[in-house]
């Protein structure tokens, strides 16, 4: 199986026409659907179901075509990677970020790296702990940060300055909003929204043998999603602080959680990972700064 069979491949069910798709590789119909017959015999499966006027993916080929994606991924990667072998100002960076406000720490620190190396280009995933952490077991990824303490079995990491503080999003008009802080008692029986993640990990340490006692209305990835749902008086939105707006005039408000609920946020890489120059660069420089800016 040849990376461009699985270019070919991916574009057709990108497209889900084998004309546009033809176009787009710049290649000719019976090329196209030459090749994709033969990887079907290949793999001994139906990759595609044929309508009139349209292209569909089997279940077969939804499988494929998850995996297809990195491995196409990962063989653009390794090309820059060689191109760029000689290139000292530059390369290629890649990253997968979680949520939180200390992301401007990195965000600093890439800044500053840049000055120094001008021809860098570097590509941004955001997500939670397990899409990000997935990427870069799969080599897709260079760094992660993750909010969540890392397998030491797997990963080196560095452990960012500050920590988290976890809180409650709520409509500025809502009861709980004249509290000052928020207690598992004043929980119970709402509707909550939160991660997955966290509500597995991170709100249980707070809430002890009161969690089965919360009601956990609907799971977000992402916070800022959650909050419009919140502002809508749909549910009360468990977060860490700053990742929300809540200034004057937002419609919400963020209470700290009491007792203090905290995570820490975590800079992270392979184990025995085979890094490339720029790459290398990058750990060496925020490894100095990192170091400097934890407390003594």
């Amino acid at each position: 199986m040849e990376i461009r069979t699985l270019r070919y491949f991916l574009a057709v069910a990108r497209e889900e026409n084998m004309t546009k798709a033809a176009e787009t590789l710049h290649v000719t119909q019976p090329t196209l659907s030459k090749t994709l017959k033969a990887l079907e015999d290949e793999l001994g499966k139906k990759l595609f179901t044929r309508h009139s006027f349209s292209i569909a993916l089997t279940d077969e080929g939804v499988l494929l075509r998850n995996r297809a994606e990195d491995l196409v991924s990962m063989a653009d990667r390794i090309e820059k990677e060689f191109v760029s072998l000689d290139d000292i100002t530059g390369g290629d960076l890649y990253f997968g970020l979680a949520e939180s406000y200390q992301i401007s720490f990195f965000a600093q620190e890439l800044h500053s790296f840049k000055k120094n190396y001008p021809g860098l280009r570097y590509y941004i995933t955001s997500g939670d702990t397990e899409q990000v952490a997935e990427k870069l077991d799969k080599g897709l990824l260079d760094f992660a940060v993750l909010a969540e303490i890392p397998d030491a079995a797997k990963y080196e990491y560095l452990t960012f300055p500050e920590e988290d503080v976890w809180g409650l999003v709520i409509p500025d008009d809502d009861p709980l909003a004249k509290k000052k802080a928020i207690r598992v008692d004043d929980l119970i029986g709402l509707p909550l929204f939160c991660s997955g993640q966290a509500w597995e990990k991170d709100i249980p340490r707070w809430a002890k043998e009161k969690m089965e006692q919360l009601h956990l209305e609907g799971s977000f990835r992402l916070s800022y999603n959650a909050s419009l749902f919140a502002k809508e008086h749909l549910g009360y939105l468990l977060t860490f602080d700053r990742l929300v707006n809540t200034s004057p005039g937002s419609g919400l408000v963020f209470r700290p959680l009491t007792p203090r609920l905290e995570t820490k946020l975590f800079l992270v890489w392979k184990k025995y990972q085979t890094f490339s120059p720029i790459a290398e660069r990058f750990l060496a420089q925020i490894q100095v700064s990192f170091s400097a800016s934890q407390p003594r």
